[in-house]
């Protein structure tokens, strides 16, 4: 009845319906997905469906994302998190501003430890939240580095986004972990300057630790409790990551690695239980479950695409764009934001990334810059309302003095950093490419 190209913008368009009528995006996936491919090239997608979706569930690469998770949900069922963060408080806290560039720097070891935003931010809000607004600290500015600090984990490796990405654009996975590591600080330094000068500038807002309270912990006590809570997390990152990054291991060997390493932390501060190993096996295959679902009902969405030549019709569309590739880019990125606003990350990554990454390879686009690009990008759909998971991990934990305008208005100053350092990464590309090209991948 209809020419292919109808078909995919119809199947596009009945995609974003679905979604916004509250259908899960893994249904809204294959039912699209399906009826618009039996519509476009009948029984033929049947046929071609099985061998996709062994694809996805032989992928080596894919045995990394449940070691990774479970090395994350170890080290937060562990509760080693709440020492972490105690001790990062007294070192920083005399400075104004300084409680919450601990929380900065708590968020970028938790990031390469964890990587799950959920984790951290809720262990933020429940230990730190209504410490800060006693000591005077603004509510909005404290629930925004919260909230930013938990996202630090989705571009600081050993990232579940970049893992998906690696598959998505055919790269390695220790590739675009050097190559994330450049962005991931850079980010972080830009939320510690901005907390800094503004405790500088507007010290009411964000006033230092009392000195009685950091009197409290002698300096030989702190040292003690640094090596003990800090340096183990700290060596793990190192050897998971070194590994990867140095090709002395696979990720998924790597991954491994920190599982077994994680497990080893917990024995070690006497906190491993049987019931607490049940929790994380539980919650890493929840977790696993999930994510393993969405892959493989999204090679449903792209085989239908493909097979009704929608990658022609995106192609025509960006021939429309004027200004060449950085037009191109950039309204690739304006997209991802938006829909950062409706839906998460993984589904993004499924939807945008291969639409647009064969037209943007075509225009000579190095893939490890794009990548880096989309995952800096990726971190504000964390933060951005109606649907930001992090602000709704947040206010689920607040005191009940906290509202959810406090948190919308505090994430805003963070979400701007995250432009800007999107923009950084745009115009200085060697941020992310010096690492990769140093260490010959």
């Amino acid at each position: 009845m209809f020419d292919t190209q109808t078909y995919a913008i119809l199947m596009l368009v009945g995609f974003f319906a679905l979604l916004m009528i509250g259908i899960p995006v893994a249904t809204t996936l294959a039912t699209v997905g399906l009826v618009f491919g039996y519509l476009g090239f009948g029984d033929t997608l049947f046929s071609l469906l099985p061998a996709r979706f062994y694809g996805i569930v032989a992928g080596y690469q894919w045995m990394a994302i449940p070691l990774f998770v479970f090395m994350g949900v170890m080290l937060e069922k562990s509760r080693l998190a709440d020492d972490l963060l105690d001790v990062m408080g007294h070192i920083a806290g005399g400075v104004r501003g300084g409680m919450g560039v601990g929380i900065i720097l708590f968020g970028v070891l938790m990031g390469a430890t964890t990587g799950i935003v959920g984790a951290t931010v809720i262990t933020l809000g429940l230990l730190t939240l209504p410490t800060l607004i006693k000591r005077g600290y603004n509510k909005s500015i404290a629930c925004g580095a919260i909230c930013a600090s938990g996202t630090l984990g989705q571009i600081i490796p050993p990232s579940l986004i970049l893992i998906l990405l690696s598959d998505i654009m055919q790269l390695s996975v220790g590739t675009l972990f050097a190559a994330a590591v450049g962005p991931g600080l850079l980010l972080s330094s830009v939320y510690i300057i901005f907390l800094l000068v503004l405790g500088w500038l507007k010290p009411d807002l964000m006033p230092a630790l009392p000195q009685e309270e950091r009197d409290g912990v002698s300096r030989r006590e702190l040292w003690i409790r640094f090596w003990k809570v800090v340096v183990p997390p700290i060596m793990l990152v190192v050897a998971v990551l070194g590994s990867i990054v140095g090709g002395i291991a696979a990720p998924t060997e790597a991954a491994s690695m920190g599982a077994v390493g994680s497990v080893l932390i917990t024995v070690f501060s006497r906190r491993f239980t049987m019931k607490i190993l049940k929790e994380v096996a539980l919650e890493t295959a929840k977790i696993t479950a999930i994510m393993m679902l969405i892959l493989m009902l999204a090679q449903v969405f792209a085989l239908a695409f493909r097979g009704l030549h929608g990658e022609d019709l995106i192609t025509k569309m960006f021939d429309l764009l004027p200004g060449g590739v950085n037009s191109d880019i950039w309204f690739m990125m304006a997209l991802i934001f938006v829909l950062g606003f409706f839906i998460e990350w993984i589904e993004i990554s499924y939807i945008a990334v291969p639409l647009f990454l064969p037209v943007l390879l075509a225009q000579g686009v190095d893939p490890v810059w794009l990548a880096m690009l989309i995952t800096v990008n990726l971190q504000s759909s964390f933060l951005t309302p109606p649907f930001g998971w992090a602000l709704f991990y947040l206010k689920g934990v607040a005191p009940p003095e906290v509202t959810i305008k406090d948190i919308y208005k505090g994430v805003v100053p963070f979400i701007i950093m995250q432009a800007v350092t999107l923009m950084l990464v745009f115009f200085y590309p060697q941020i992310a490419l010096w690492l990769p090209k140093a260490i010959g991948w």
